[in-house]
């Protein structure tokens, strides 16, 4: 992990860029130095992303989160039937560096849990957007979706961020 982060931070530092993965997986939009970003998913400047299908919104954390905080060891989740509210905690990540808040990105009521993470929380490190995925939400407010950015758009906050560190 360490070598990961390293790499990626003297890649970024260089201005090097890393070749995208889409070739290997046509679900992959975007791949910059080791974190990878979807394509039909919606992201928050917090580093959590959203898959919106009819009326349900799965929430977890993105590869760039988990791959920063490092080995997942704890997971705090919400009980079902609660509410989330956008930009508001609801959850927290505990990994071998740090305790980390979850913020929800849009508001609504916690329709299921992802139960496996109680048992297994690496699978937020080894799948952060299949079987790493946090809360699925019935949105109150679909609208908030429109204020997420977009593939493209996050992975370019992500650039700028790692830059500035």
């Amino acid at each position: 992990m360490a070598l990961r982060m390293w790499a990626s931070s003297t890649a970024n530092a260089l201005k090097l860029s890393c070749a995208s993965k889409s070739s290997l997986s046509p679900a992959f939009s975007v791949s910059r130095c080791f974190s990878t970003v979807l394509e039909g998913l919606k992201y928050a400047n917090s580093h959590e992303w959203v898959k919106h299908e009819g009326s349900v919104a799965t929430i977890g954390i993105t590869d760039h989160a988990q791959d920063h905080l490092g080995e997942v060891v704890f997971v705090e989740l919400p009980d079902e039937k609660s509410s989330v509210n956008k930009d508001k905690p609801f959850g927290a990540v505990e990994s071998v560096k740090a305790t980390s808040e979850i913020i929800s990105p849009i508001s609504g009521e916690v329709i299921e849990i992802n139960t496996k993470l109680g048992d297994s929380p690496g699978l937020i490190n080894s799948s952060p957007y299949e079987d790493g995925w946090m809360i699925k939400v019935k949105p109150s407010s679909p609208s908030e979706l429109e204020s997420l950015m977009g593939p493209k758009e996050y992975t370019k906050f992500c650039e700028e961020e790692d830059a500035s560190h």
